[in-house]
């Protein structure tokens, strides 16, 4: 309530959760620590990615005027999973979007896996000379299985990262029990994870992906 910069709309909606969810109220109201036990992921935090552990790939979830661009480098090594938040922007073109990944000194040969559903966008920046490619249509459980099936850790400068895995939790019903369904807001980051992720490790035995 007291940021400036959050336009009125976006205010009221907030407050909203006062009466709608606690405990996104806690955490984008009130700017405290929600728990919940219906959240979709354990985590945990690390100061950087392990020198050791080997890159998965990128995820990155197309947005622009109301809801941000994000884009994360998800790590792999034994049970352990690392990621990043590299990008967190709303009103990025795609042509600002490639001019991002330059300044985060990515090379044109690492994959970065997007939103299918957007496919002119992921067409538009491989033209740019970008290896992009657009997710399969995997179930969104599916993603988040695969996720599960490791120890995360996400890097504590991953600010907005961090805030939607705090919240990022699975619907209740009336009795006040998860249900098998995620919500649907405050998952940009999480859906670039996902996305990060499901190609390499999508394998018909569900093993460990082998890095080479």
């Amino acid at each position: 309530m007291d940021n400036p910069f959050l336009s009125e709309n976006l205010k009221t909606e907030i407050k909203r959760l006062k009466d709608t969810d606690h405990d996104y109220w806690l955490v984008y109201g009130l700017g405290q620590r929600g728990q919940s036990r219906s959240l979709v992921f354990k985590f945990h935090t690390c100061n950087e990615i392990p020198e050791t552990a080997k890159l998965l790939s990128y995820g990155l979830d197309f947005g622009f005027a109301s809801d941000p661009s994000s884009m994360c480098a998800t790590y792999i090594e034994g049970d352990n999973m690392y990621s990043k938040e590299l990008l967190y922007k709303k009103g990025l073109t795609n042509q600002d979007l490639a001019y991002e990944f330059v300044k985060l000194g990515l090379d044109r040969r690492d994959e970065i896996f997007a939103d299918s559903s957007e496919p002119k966008s992921i067409e538009e920046i491989h033209r740019m000379g970008w290896n992009i490619k657009g997710k399969k249509k995997y179930e969104i459980n599916y993603g988040i299985d695969l996720i599960r099936r490791y120890k995360l850790y996400i890097t504590k400068d991953s600010t907005n990262a961090l805030k939607e895995l705090e919240s990022y939790k699975y619907i209740e019903d009336r009795n006040g029990d998860p249900t098998n369904k995620p919500v649907d807001k405050f998952n940009h980051f999480c859906d670039s994870l996902r996305y990060s992720v499901v190609h390499k490790l999508s394998y018909p035995n569900y093993g460990r992906y082998a890095i080479k």
